[in-house]
C-alpha cells in the first residue's frame, strides 16, 4: 500500500546527494536575473543526456536513411523532455525528495526494487551508448583500440567528478563548456553542408504519416524517443535541483520551480539543437549523395571529410562525439548515485558509491565491446536507445502520479490542464512502446 502523506512527513530521509544538498549559494537580490542566474546549472547537467553518442547514432540513421522526415520526432520528443523533467524538478523542490527517494517512501519494498533494478538497466544501456561513443571517438581520432577506449572511458569520469569537491558550480561549468563546443562544432558542420532550410522547418512541425505505416522507421523514431526523454535524467533532474539555497517557503519553492523551469527549458532547447543538427548533417551530407545505410559513427566520420570537402570536418566530428560522451558519462555516474542511495538508502563513502555505480554501468560496455569489436556499434547503440524508451514509463507513471497528487504536493500540485497533458504523454510514450513491442514480436524489426 502506498504510504499516506503523514507517513511520508514523518519517514526519516536524507537529503539527496548530501554532499552537495544545498551547497550553490544563490543571490536574494532584488534584481531578476541576478536570482534568476543562480538556477542556471542543473537544466545543463540534464540537457547532455539528450546530446550523448545514443543520439548520435539514431539521428544519423534517420538523417542517413530519411533525409528530413524523422525532424517532427526529435521536436516532439524534446518537447515531452520538457514538461517531464519540468515536473520532475517541481516534485524535488516542493517535497525536498528525489524521484527515487518518493518511490521507495510510497510503494512496497518489491515494488522499490523492481523499479531500482529496471532504473538500474535504463542507466546501464545509456552507459553502454555514452562509453562505446567516447571510445569510438578515441579510436577515431588517437586510433586508441576500442576495448583501450573503454576502459579509459570507464574511469576518467571519476577523476571529472573530483571537481565536485571544490564546488557543484564547477562541475556544471565544465559541462557548459562541452555543451558549447559540441554547439559551435556542429554549427560549423551545418554551414558547410549547406541544407534545403524549406523542408527542414517543413518536416520540423508537420508529422509524416507514414512514421506509423514503416516498422524500420519507426524502430528508429522511438530510438529517437529513447535517446531523448531518457529516465535516469527524471532521477537526476529531481535530486540536483535541491543543490540551490533558497528559503525553503512555500515563495521560495515558487520560485525555485520558476527559475529551474527555466534554466531546464533553455538548456533542453539548446540540446534539440543539437540533436536537429546532427540529423541534418546526416541528411544534407548523405542522404542527398546516394549514402542512404551510413549507421556507424566511423562510417560517418570517414565521409564527411571528402564528401563535404574540408579537410577538419571528420576530426571536429570526432571532437564533438567525445565532448558528448564525456559529458553524458558524468551525468550518468550522478543517476547511478541517486538512484541507488534513493532506492536503497545505502550510505557509503562518496568514492565507493561512485565506483559501484560506475562499475555496474561499465560493465555491460565491456563485455559487449568484447563481444562485438568495432562491427555492429550502430545497431548497438540503436538498440541501447530503444531499451531506455521501454523503461521510461516505469519513471514516468510514478512522477505523474506524485505531482498530481495534491496531499504531497500541496500547493504544487499539477494543475488540470498539466496533469492532463502529463497523463497524456505518459500514455503516449507507454502506448509507443507497445507498438513497437508489436512489430518487433511480428518479425517486422531487428529485436
Amino acid at each position: 500500500m502506498p504510504a499516506t502523506s503523514s507517513e511520508l512527513d514523518a519517514s526519516p530521509s536524507r537529503a539527496s546527494l548530501p554532499d552537495i544538498f544545498s551547497s550553490v549559494h544563490v543571490s536574494q537580490s532584488p534584481q531578476l536575473w541576478r536570482r534568476a542566474l543562480g538556477f542556471l546549472g542543473p537544466g545543463f547537467l540534464i540537457s547532455v543526456g539528450y546530446m550523448d553518442p545514443g543520439n548520435w547514432a539514431t539521428d544519423l540513421q534517420a538523417g542517413s536513411r530519411y533525409g528530413y522526415t524523422l525532424l517532427y520526432v526529435i521536436m516532439a520528443s524534446n518537447l515531452l523532455a520538457i514538461l517531464l523533467q519540468s515536473l520532475a524538478l517541481k516534485l524535488g523542490i516542493a517535497t525536498g525528495r528525489d524521484l527515487a527517494q518518493a518511490c521507495r517512501q510510497s510503494y512496497s519494498k518489491p515494488v522499490s526494487i523492481a523499479l531500482w533494478l529496471i532504473a538500474e538497466i535504463a542507466i546501464g544501456a545509456c552507459d553502454l551508448a555514452e562509453v562505446i561513443g567516447s571510445a569510438i571517438a578515441l579510436q577515431l581520432l588517437f586510433h586508441i583500440p576500442l576495448i583501450v577506449g573503454v576502459l579509459i572511458t570507464s574511469f576518467d569520469v571519476l577523476a571529472i567528478l573530483l571537481l565536485e569537491h571544490r564546488g557543484f558550480r564547477y562541475l556544471e561549468a565544465l559541462v557548459m563548456v562541452l555543451i558549447g563546443t559540441i554547439a559551435l562544432l556542429f554549427g560549423v558542420q551545418i554551414a558547410l553542408s549547406r541544407p534545403e532550410w524549406a523542408p527542414i522547418f517543413y518536416h520540423l512541425f508537420v508529422p509524416s504519416p507514414v512514421i506509423f505505416h514503416d516498422s524500420a522507421m519507426l524502430y528508429i523514431a522511438i530510438g529517437i524517443l529513447g535517446a531523448t526523454v531518457m529516465p535516469h535524467n527524471l532521477y537526476l533532474h529531481s535530486s540536483i535541483v535541491q543543490s540551490r539555497k533558497y528559503p525553503r517557503t512555500q515563495e521560495g519553492k515558487r520560485e525555485a520551480i520558476r527559475f529551474a523551469s527555466l534554466d531546464s527549458a533553455i538548456a533542453l532547447m539548446m540540446a534539440l539543437l543539437v540533436n536537429a543538427a546532427i540529423l541534418i548533417v546526416a541528411a544534407a551530407v548523405f542522404h542527398k549523395q546516394g549514402h542512404y545505410e551510413v549507421a556507424e559513427i566511423g562510417d560517418a566520420y570517414k565521409l564527411l571529410t571528402p564528401l563535404l570537402g574540408f579537410t577538419g570536418a571528420s576530426t571536429m566530428f570526432a571532437l564533438a562525439l567525445l565532448a558528448s560522451g564525456q559529458n553524458s558519462t558524468i551525468t550518468g555516474t550522478l543517476a547511478g548515485q541517486v538512484v541507488m542511495e534513493g532506492f536503497l538508502e545505502i550510505r557509503l563513502p562518496n568514492w565507493l558509491r561512485r565506483l559501484i555505480t560506475r562499475l555496474l554501468a561499465i560493465i555491460p560496455a565491456v563485455i559487449v565491446t568484447a563481444l562485438y569489436g568495432s562491427g555492429g556499434t550502430a545497431r548497438l547503440l540503436v538498440l541501447s536507445q530503444v531499451i531506455l524508451s521501454m523503461q521510461l514509463s516505469f519513471a514516468v507513471f510514478p512522477l505523474v502520479a506524485f505531482t498530481s497528487d495534491p496531499k504531497r504536493m500541496g500547493p504544487f500540485v499539477n494543475r488540470t490542464w498539466l496533469r492532463t497533458a502529463s497523463w497524456a504523454s505518459a500514455l503516449l510514450i507507454a502506448g509507443l512502446n507497445a507498438w513497437l513491442l508489436l512489430q518487433i514480436f511480428s518479425g517486422k524489426v531487428p529485436a
